[in-house]
C-alpha cells in the first residue's frame, strides 16, 4: 500500500535517496525488553544473534534442539531475516541434560547469553529496538539531510505501518476471508491477515490526516493516547488548547484506529474525517468494499478494537558520516514502529521494493 501513501516532504523542498540493502549488517536490530534473565527457573533463556533467518526460523531450531513443541518456545516479538537482529527466546526445560545449543551455532545463528528464567517470554513484552543503518549511495546536498535529521528527531514522522506488514498477497486474501469467501487459512495464517486488514485501514486515516497537515495536531473528538502507555481518553473542547501544548511536549498522541469490536471511538471532527477516509473508496484495487465495510466486518470477527499513535519519532538519533555518500544512523524506535517508516520519513519518499528491507519488528 505504501505506494500511494503521501509523505510530509513535497518534492520541491529537496530530494533525498540512498540504497538500503546492500548487507545484512547494514541493519542491525537489538530488541530491547524491560527486564533481564533471572538466572534461575523452568526455562532456558537464550539470547541470539541471527541473519539470513526469522524469528520463526530460529523457534523452530531451538524446538527441535530442545524436544519440545515450538509453541512453547517464547519471544516478544518478530524480528525480519534480511538484517543482523539480537532477541531473546525462552525454551521449557526439561529432565536430563541442558540441549547442545552449541552444536546450533553457524554463520547464521550465535548465542551471546544462555541463561535460566522463570516464566516463558510472552509476545508483546517487547519495549522496542535500538537500530542502526548504514544508508550507502545517498543522494542529496548533506545540509539538506541535517535539516531532516533535525526535524526526525524533533517533529517525527507519520507512524505508518510499511509495506512489509502487507506482503505480496496478504491484502488480498484479507479481502477474500472479509467477504466471506471460503478458504482454508490456519489460525495463525489468519491472525497475519486480520493484522494486514486493521494495519491497511489505519494508514488510510493517516494519510488523510497527512494530506491535511493535522496528523499532530489533537481535533475535536479525538482519542487520545498517552505517550509511553496505552492509556486512552477522548478530547473535550474545554481541554484542546492544553492537549494541544502536551502533544507538542510528546506528552500525548494523536491516535488512528485498528478496527474491531468495542473500544473508544472518536466523536465530532476527529469521527468524521476517520468515517470519510475510511470510506472513500475500495481498500484495494480489484475490490469493491470500502474501509467501513472491512471495519464492520472485522468487529463481526471478534477483534477487539485498538488505536495506535498517528505518529513517531527516534529516540537518541545520532547520525555519523562515514564518507560522503555513507551515512550511519543510530535510534531507538518503540515496539511496533517501523524502521522503514522512519527512513521514507527522512527520505521524503517511498523506498523502491527493491531497497526495502522489513524491519518492522514488534
Amino acid at each position: 500500500m505504501s505506494e500511494s501513501l503521501p509523505r510530509i516532504y513535497p518534492a520541491e523542498s529537496g530530494l533525498l535517496g540512498a540504497e538500503l540493502r546492500q548487507a545484512p549488517e547494514d541493519f542491525q536490530v537489538t530488541e530491547l525488553l524491560p527486564f533481564t534473565a533471572s538466572g534461575v527457573g523452568a526455562h532456558h533463556w537464550l539470547v541470539v544473534e541471527k541473519r539470513g533467518l526469522n524469528t520463526q526460523d530460529v523457534a523452530n531450531r531451538l524446538a527441535r534442539c530442545a524436544g519440545v513443541a515450538v509453541r512453547d518456545v517464547g519471544f516478544a516479538g518478530l524480528k525480519d531475516r534480511h538484517a543482523v537482529t539480537r532477541q531473546s527466546f525462552t525454551v521449557p526445560a526439561t529432565p536430563g541434560p541442558d540441549p547442545d545449543w552449541a552444536s546450533l551455532e553457524d554463520d547464521s545463528l550465535h548465542f551471546q547469553q544462555i541463561s535460566r528464567h522463570d516464566r516463558k517470554l510472552r509476545r508483546g513484552v517487547l519495549r522496542g529496538n535500538h537500530f542502526q543503518l548504514i544508508l550507502r549511495a545517498t543522494t542529496g546536498e548533506h545540509s539538506l539531510w541535517d535539516t531532516r535529521l533535525q526535524g526526525l528527531a524533533q517533529s517525527g514522522f507519520p507512524n505508518y505501518f510499511g509495506a512489509q506488514r502487507f506482503g505480496h498477497r496478504n491484502l488480498q486474501e484479507a479481502a477474500r476471508l472479509l467477504s466471506g469467501q471460503p478458504m482454508r487459512v490456519d489460525r495463525h495464517r489468519r491472525g497475519l491477515l486480520w493484522s494486514a486488514a486493521r494495519s491497511a485501514l489505519f494508514n488510510l486515516v493517516l494519510a488523510e490526516r497527512v494530506r491535511q497537515a493535522n496528523w499532530t495536531e489533537i481535533l475535536p473528538g479525538e482519542v487520545v493516547q498517552l505517550a509511553g502507555s496505552h492509556s486512552i481518553f477522548l478530547a473535550e473542547d474545554d481541554d484542546l488548547a492544553d492537549l494541544q501544548v502536551r502533544a507538542a511536549d510528546w506528552d500525548l498522541h494523536p491516535t488512528g484506529p485498528l478496527p474491531g469490536r468495542g473500544g473508544v471511538a472518536p466523536t465530532l471532527v476527529a469521527a468524521a474525517l476517520e468515517a470519510s477516509a475510511l470510506g472513500a473508496g475500495p481498500v484495494i484495487a480489484g475490490t469493491t468494499d470500502d474501509g467501513l465495510h472491512w471495519a464492520r466486518r472485522l468487529a463481526e470477527q471478534g477483534l477487539d478494537a485498538a488505536r495506535r499513535p498517528l505518529r513517531a519519532r527516534p529516540e537518541n538519533l545520532s547520525a555519523r558520516w562515514e564518507d560522503a555518500q555513507t551515512l550511519i544512523l543510530s535510534f531507538f524506535l518503540p515496539a511496533g514502529v517501523f524502521a522503514t517508516s522512519c527512513v521514507e520519513g527522512l527520505l521524503g519518499r517511498e523506498m523502491a521494493e527493491a531497497q526495502s528491507l522489513d524491519l518492522c519488528v514488534d
